[in-house]
């Protein structure tokens, strides 16, 4: 593997009903240290289910993923340690109800990474206070609107000090006004060098922070390249026709 890939993705498949479904058709790609990706496409194209592959929590059938030189396909990977240094963010924020926001984004570093509480407390304030919420850690995720759910979220996943975060149509569940707050703290990410893969319907955030689009459908990529290539001249018919229907 070459030391600037931090992922390299080769011939992922996913089929479902015994392959009379193809969610993944022979997928491959790579990610480079720091890149932001983001990956547009129709509903039901299997951006979600790529996403979700690449930290195993969708089981590929076949291909190999390669995450920082080793294959997490292989079945002699620990994949529950690779999955700490892949930040996951989802539609639904999966927060612990019945917990504080500290609470919530203190239980893994401390479980898994063996974190001091003080030292967990005093990471949690800091990125809460990144996102503007450090006057929300003792209140329970139901007094919390959807953005602020969506920040929480995203600055748990922050706590495991994650190599790659990975966010799956991570505004779609928001109300319009509140998809800006989350997208800033995504775009603040960005600057700072975070390696992201971001399945978005959201063509102005791709636009500007990109460094590579791919566009996906009926399972495969169809067309990838920088933002400006791809929004201002697309290639593919099936390329064209999407844009066209929401831009």
């Amino acid at each position: 593997m070459s030391a600037d890939y931090i992922i390299e993705v080769d011939e992922l498949r996913k089929e479902y009903l015994g392959g009379k479904l193809v969610a993944l058709n022979d997928v491959s790609t790579k990610i480079s240290k720091g890149e932001v990706v983001v990956i547009i496409g129709p509903s039901g194209s299997g951006k979600s289910t790529f996403l979700r592959s690449l930290n195993r929590l969708e089981e590929p059938t076949a291909g190999h993923i390669i995450f920082e030189g080793t294959d997490i396909m292989d079945k002699k990977t620990d994949i529950n340690l690779m999955r700490q240094k892949m930040g996951m963010v989802f539609q639904q924020f999966n927060l612990f109800p019945h917990m504080t926001v500290l609470k919530n984004m203190c239980i893994a570093p401390i479980k898994l990474l063996k974190m001091s509480k003080e030292d967990a407390e005093k990471k949690a304030l800091e990125l809460l206070g990144r996102v503007g919420l450090e006057d929300r850690a003792a209140a329970y995720p139901s007094q919390l609107s959807g953005g602020q759910k969506q920040r929480v979220a995203i600055v748990r996943a922050l706590m495991m000090n994650p190599d790659v975060m990975l966010f799956d149509e991570p505004t779609s569940a928001l109300d319009p006004e509140m998809v800006g707050e989350v997208l800033d703290v995504m775009k603040q990410l960005a600057s700072e060098g975070m390696t992201m893969v971001v399945v978005t319907h959201e063509m102005g955030f791709a636009r500007e922070v990109a460094d590579r689009v791919i566009f996906m459908a009926e399972g495969s990529i169809e067309e990838e390249g920088k933002p400006d290539e791809i929004f201002s001249n697309p290639q593919g018919e099936r390329t064209k026709q999407f844009l066209k229907s929401i831009l």
